[in-house]
């Protein structure tokens, strides 16, 4: 599988985000390292990324290394991101995810057909402020729409935005898109358009689009804009007080 360019530049992006030498092993399964740095997962917690049929996996200490190598052994690697089956096999405090690992290249993109009026919001994204209230700290935290630094594709009503899209680059050249619409006016299509143009724009860029997403109704989106699922995303943080 490592012979597909998309899967291969998403492998690199996490290599590099895993702030310690590790890759993809080309015979599969999971390549476990010590990194306290990693950007795989929250600081003091252990991350793990499938990607195809590899996983790489980062823990924040030396001990916990050992536990993940020894517990994840016999864990077929399409299951290293079952948070149920992690939970069997390690002393597991706490979850994050497992998140949907989406990618796109420009053959492979969709361009949304536009049926709303959308506009590249000013720098600054204070306009963005009303529809992430109106979303909830919970959908506003998923979309990640406050994090972003490309332009904000928007679709207004009146002054207030009820859609927009836009992108945190990433290293690796990667687009981590982001899309929220405002809940009353969801259901319209409009998270499409914005991400399209979102995509759009990265893909002009040179960048690769990443999207990464729990809500079923958010990879529904991205598989319409010819976003390809190639793995997944799980980061725990073990009870170091149970570790072997």
């Amino acid at each position: 599988m490592s012979a597909d360019p998309l899967l291969a530049r998403a492998r690199g992006l996490w290599e590099t985000l895993a702030a310690a030498p590790v890759s993809f092993a080309p015979s599969g399964g999971a390549t476990v390292v010590v990194s306290p740095e990693s950007g795989l997962c929250p600081p003091s917690w252990a991350g793990i990324v499938v990607l195809g049929d590899a996983a790489i996996v980062t823990a924040p200490t030396g001990a916990a290394a050992r536990a993940l190598r020894y517990a994840m052994a016999n864990v077929p690697t399409d299951s290293l991101t079952a948070a149920d089956v992690i939970q069997t096999v390690l002393p597991v405090a706490e979850v994050l995810g497992p998140a949907t690992l989406g990618y796109v290249s420009s053959e492979g993109f969709r361009p949304a057909a536009t049926g709303a009026a959308i506009e590249e919001s000013a720098p600054g994204h204070q306009e963005l402020h009303g529809l992430v209230r109106s979303a909830g700290q919970q959908d506003a935290d998923e979309s990640g729409m406050e994090e972003i630094t490309s332009p904000a594709f928007v679709v207004r009503e009146g002054a207030d935005v009820i859609a927009a899209a836009g992108y945190r680059t990433w290293p690796a050249s990667t687009a981590h898109i982001s899309v929220l619409t405002a809940p009353r006016h969801r259901g319209r299509g409009l998270a499409r358009q914005v991400a399209s143009a979102a995509v759009a724009h990265a893909l002009a860029a040179n960048l690769m689009p990443q999207w990464r997403a729990r809500p079923v109704e958010s990879r529904r989106v991205a598989a319409a804009l010819g976003f390809r699922e190639l793995g997944t995303q799980l980061s725990v943080r073990l009870d170091q007080d149970k570790l072997v």
